[in-house]
C-alpha cells in the first residue's frame, strides 16, 4: 500500500499546481454561493403566500386590516419602522407610486415593524395616501416567511394579481424598482 508521501512524489509539479488550483477553484466558488445566499433575499418556505392571505393585522385605528381584503390586485407590501432612516425616506416615493398607480389597479400597504404610537405620531408628520398596519414583531416573522431571513429592513414584496410574489427587495426602494415592477406585473 502507498502511503501519501509516495504518492507526492509520483505526480508531476504541473498537475499539483492543477490539483490545487481545482481546489482553490471550488473553494472561492462555494464561498461565493455562501455570500450570495446570505445577502440575496431568498426563496420563501412552501405556501407564504397562502399564510400571508389568511393573516390580519391592525389598522391605526386599532381595526383588523384583513390581507384577502388585497388579494386579487398587484400590491406592494413594504416593512418598515420610524427609526429606519431608509424606510422613512422610501416612504414618499412609494406614496407617490401609490397615487400615480392606484387608477391601473396597484395597492399599496406599509407594515409597520413598530409600537402604535411611534407610528401613529410619525404619520401625523408625514402622512401616506395608502394603509399602514401595525404588525409589532409579528412582521419581522411574516417577513421572514416572505424570504427576507435577515430581518432587514426596508423590505418590500410585489405581489401579483393572482397573489403570488414576483418581487422581493431587502433595502430602500428606488424610483427604477417602482418602474420595472410595474412593468412586470
Amino acid at each position: 500500500m502507498k502511503d501519501a508521501a509516495h504518492i507526492a512524489t509520483v505526480v508531476s509539479p504541473a498537475r499539483r499546481r492543477w490539483l490545487y488550483a481545482g481546489v482553490a477553484l471550488a473553494a472561492a466558488g462555494g464561498g461565493a454561493v455562501m455570500a450570495w445566499r446570505h445577502l440575496q433575499p431568498h426563496a420563501q418556505e412552501p405556501g407564504p403566500e397562502a399564510n400571508l392571505w389568511g393573516q390580519s393585522f391592525a389598522s391605526l385605528e386599532g381595526a383588523p386590516l384583513a390581507m384577502a381584503a388585497f388579494r386579487g390586485r398587484p400590491l406592494l407590501l413594504n416593512f418598515w419602522a420610524t427609526w429606519c432612516p431608509p424606510c422613512i425616506e422610501e416612504l414618499p416615493l412609494l406614496n407617490r407610486f401609490y397615487g400615480e398607480r392606484r387608477a391601473q389597479g396597484w395597492q399599496v400597504l406599509g407594515v409597520a415593524v413598530d409600537q402604535p404610537p411611534a407610528v401613529r405620531k410619525f404619520l401625523e408628520k408625514l402622512p401616506l395616501a395608502y394603509p399602514v398596519a401595525i404588525a409589532t414583531s409579528g412582521g419581522m416573522q411574516l417577513g421572514r416567511a416572505l424570504g427576507n431571513l435577515q430581518g432587514g429592513l426596508p423590505f418590500t414584496v410585489v405581489f401579483g394579481a393572482e397573489g403570488r410574489i414576483r418581487h422581493r427587495k431587502i433595502g430602500q426602494v428606488q424610483a427604477e424598482d417602482l418602474s420595472r415592477w410595474a412593468d412586470t406585473v
